[in-house]
């Protein structure tokens, strides 16, 4: 059964009631007995648990490709930045060598 957010634009009372919603509204406020105790609007309050869900299986499927993609990237340039650094010290390792002789 839904929760129902009523107002009474006489003395403000504001109150929650369990009803069904084949249930007529109340029209008695039950604090100050006037009429003029309406229903609110508000939002909905639930959770979507589990598994089929738009939120929990399918919202971040799309990014998860487009990191890994940059990930790979940068792997790519990590891996292809010590081969570089490597023929750096091998050229100047015989230079040093050199000087130490």
């Amino acid at each position: 059964m839904p929760i129902y957010e009523y107002l009474c634009n006489s003395c403000g009372a504001e109150k929650e009631h369990l009803q069904k919603v084949s249930d007529a509204p109340i029209a008695a406020c039950p604090v100050c007995g006037s009429s003029n105790y309406v229903k609110r609007i508000s939002a909905a309050g639930f959770q979507l648990k589990g598994s089929g869900w738009y939120v929990t299986d399918f919202k971040n499927n799309k990014s998860k490709p487009a990191d890994n993609t940059a990930a790979t990237k940068d792997n790519v340039q990590t891996a292809a930045t010590p081969a570089k650094e490597s023929s750096a010290n091998q050229e100047s390792k015989p230079t040093s060598t050199t000087a130490a002789e």
